[in-house]
C-alpha cells in the first residue's frame, strides 16, 4: 500500500450505502414486518437498543443460531463473524455448553448455593489463568465494578486510572474521555448525574510520560486495562509497554486488573497468558460460559490478603459486592463445559492459523484496491482500521474511524450472507470457522472494496 494512498471516495461510499440498504430492504420483508411490531413495544423496536446499531433500515430478525451459522426470518443463512460482538466467540450453542444446559436443567438453574461444579471450575480457572481466587459475576461490567470496589477496599484509596477510548462494559466509573487533552465526562453518557472524572484519572495509552505522571501521587487505587484497546478500534500496545504498565504500578502501590473479555481470543490463557503479564486481578466476561450470561474476576493471593485485612475490620453489613444470579448452577455447568473442551491449547491450535489466513487475505484485498486501510488481529480477533498507519491511542483510533465506509462495508457483506461486527468492522474465527467460510469472506470483502476503489475485484464476488 502506497504511502500516498488516495482517501475512500464519499460519493461511492454515499451510493454503496443506498444501494445495500434498498437491497437489504428488497430481501428481508419478513424481518420487516416484525420490525414494525416490535416497534410498538420496544424502545427503538428492540428489546436491547444496541441492536439497531447495523446501518440496516430496521433490524435483521434471527431465527436460529448454530455454529457459525445464522438463518434470518427470510430463511437466508449467513456465515458469522461476529458471534455476539465476542459473547459467542467459540461458536453458537456449542455442543458441549449445549448438553451442559440440558443437564443442568433437569436439576435446577439457581439456588443461591453452591454446586459440586463450583470445586471443579475454580480449579480450571487456576490452572487456565494463573489466578488463585475467583468469583463469578453476570457480566463483564459486574465483574469490573466488583474489581474497582474491592481494589478501593484493599488500598484504602479512591481513585481509579482508564484509558480513552477503553471500553470496560457499563461500569460509570470508566465513563470518562480526554477532548483535546482535558477530562470530561463520556459525550452521550446517558442519565450520570456526578463528574465521573472526580474520581477517574484518563489518560492516553502507549503514553509512559502521562502513567508516571498519573501515578506519582500515590492516590490511585486501580489501573484498569484492556491489554489491546478494542472498541474504538484496535490499538495495540507498543514494545515494552506492559512491562512499564506493571513496574509502575508495583513501584506506586497500584492494583492492576487486565480485562480479557475482548482479547482472550489471544489464546487459551488469553492475552495474559500469551504475552506474560502479571495482573493483580483478571476479568473475563462473556466467552466463559458459551453465550450464558457469566463472567468471572480472579485476583492474587497478595490481594487476596489485603481483601481478608479489609475484611476482618470492616463494619457489619450488605457489601454492595454481588447478586444473587451470580455463580448459579446454569453457569458453573456452563463454564466447566467452555473451561474442559474449548478454551484449551488444543482449540486454539487448530483455530489460529485460520485466523492468520483471514488476515492475510484482508491485507492483501486492501493492498489490491490500494485503501488507506490495514488490518490488526489479536489472535482469533480481526480488525479492519481506517487508516494505513496504526493508531498508538484512542484519540488517533477514534479520529480514524470511517463510519460511513465501515457501515457500506459491513452491510454490503451482510448482503451477500457475512455477518461482521457493524461497530468498528471486527471479525472473529472461532473453533467452527472453516476455510470455505473464510473465503466466502474475503470475496464479499474484495467485492465491497471494489465497489469504494474502483477497481476490479481481485478475486470472483460472492454469490449475489
Amino acid at each position: 500500500m502506497s504511502a500516498n494512498s488516495p482517501a475512500v471516495d464519499p460519493q461511492r461510499v454515499t451510493a454503496l450505502l443506498a444501494r445495500e440498504r434498498s437491497r437489504f430492504a428488497e430481501r428481508t420483508p419478513k424481518s420487516h414486518a416484525l420490525a414494525e411490531r416490535t416497534a410498538k413495544h420496544w424502545l427503538n423496536g428492540v428489546p436491547m437498543h444496541w441492536m439497531v446499531d447495523w446501518g440496516t433500515p430496521y433490524p435483521l430478525f434471527v431465527t436460529e443460531a448454530r455454529g457459525v451459522a445464522l438463518t434470518d426470518a427470510d430463511g437466508h443463512s449467513y456465515v458469522d463473524f461476529c458471534l455476539g460482538d465476542t459473547g459467542a466467540m467459540f461458536g453458537h450453542s456449542p455442543p458441549a455448553v449445549a448438553d451442559a444446559i440440558r443437564r443442568q436443567a433437569d436439576r435446577g438453574l439457581t439456588t443461591m448455593l453452591p454446586s459440586p461444579d463450583a470445586a471443579i471450575v475454580g480449579e480450571l480457572l487456576a490452572q487456565r489463568f494463573k489466578l488463585p481466587y475467583w468469583q463469578v459475576t453476570a457480566t463483564a461490567s459486574d465483574a469490573n465494578r466488583s474489581v474497582i470496589r474491592w481494589a478501593r477496599a484493599a488500598t484504602g484509596r479512591r481513585k481509579l486510572l482508564v484509558f480513552n477510548g477503553c471500553y470496560h462494559g457499563a461500569v460509570d466509573d470508566t465513563f470518562v474521555a480526554l477532548e483535546n487533552g482535558k477530562p470530561r465526562n463520556r459525550p452521550g453518557l446517558v442519565g450520570e448525574v456526578r463528574d465521573v472524572t472526580v474520581d477517574t484519572v484518563v489518560i492516553e495509552f502507549n503514553d509512559l510520560t502521562a502513567l508516571e505522571a498519573a501515578l506519582a501521587n500515590n492516590d490511585i487505587a486501580l489501573v484498569l486495562a484492556e491489554p489491546v484497546m478494542t472498541n474504538c478500534g484496535m490499538v495495540l500496545p507498543e514494545d515494552g509497554y506492559h512491562d512499564a504498565l506493571r513496574s509502575l504500578t508495583r513501584k506506586h502501590g497500584t492494583l492492576l486488573c487486565i480485562d480479557e473479555t475482548h482479547t482472550i481470543s489471544s489464546g487459551a490463557g488469553g492475552y495474559t497468558a500469551t504475552h506474560g503479564l502479571e495482573p493483580d486481578f483478571f476479568v473475563m466476561g462473556k466467552p466463559i460460559s458459551g453465550g450464558v450470561p457469566a463472567a468471572i474476576y480472579g485476583w492474587s493471593d497478595a490481594v487476596d490478603a489485603r481483601i481478608k485485612m479489609y475484611m476482618a475490620d470492616r463494619e457489619g453489613g450488605y457489601s454492595g459486592i454481588g447478586t444473587t444470579l451470580s455463580g448459579s448452577a446454569l453457569q458453573l455447568a456452563c463454564m466447566r463445559a467452555v473451561l474442559e473442551t474449548i478454551i484449551t491449547d488444543e482449540v486454539y491450535g487448530r483455530a489460529l492459523p485460520l485466523a492468520e489466513f483471514l488476515e492475510r487475505g484482508i491485507e492483501t484485498i486492501i493492498r489490491h484496491h490500494d485503501l488507506p486501510w490495514h488490518v490488526v488481529r489479536v489472535g482469533l480477533r480481526a480488525e479492519i482500521v481506517s487508516a494505513a498507519e496504526h493508531p498508538r491511542n484512542g484519540t488517533q483510533a477514534l479520529l480514524f474511524a470511517h463510519s460511513e465506509a465501515e457501515h457500506a462495508l459491513h452491510l454490503y457483506c451482510l448482503n451477500r450472507g457475512v455477518v461482521i461486527t457493524p461497530f468498528h468492522n471486527m471479525m472473529l474465527v472461532c473453533p467452527e470457522t472453516t476455510e470455505p467460510d473464510v473465503a466466502r469472506l474475503l470475496n464479499a470483502l474484495d467485492g465491497a472494496m471494489s465497489e469504494l476503489s474502483g477497481k476490479l475485484p481481485l478475486r470472483a464476488t460472492a454469490t449475489h
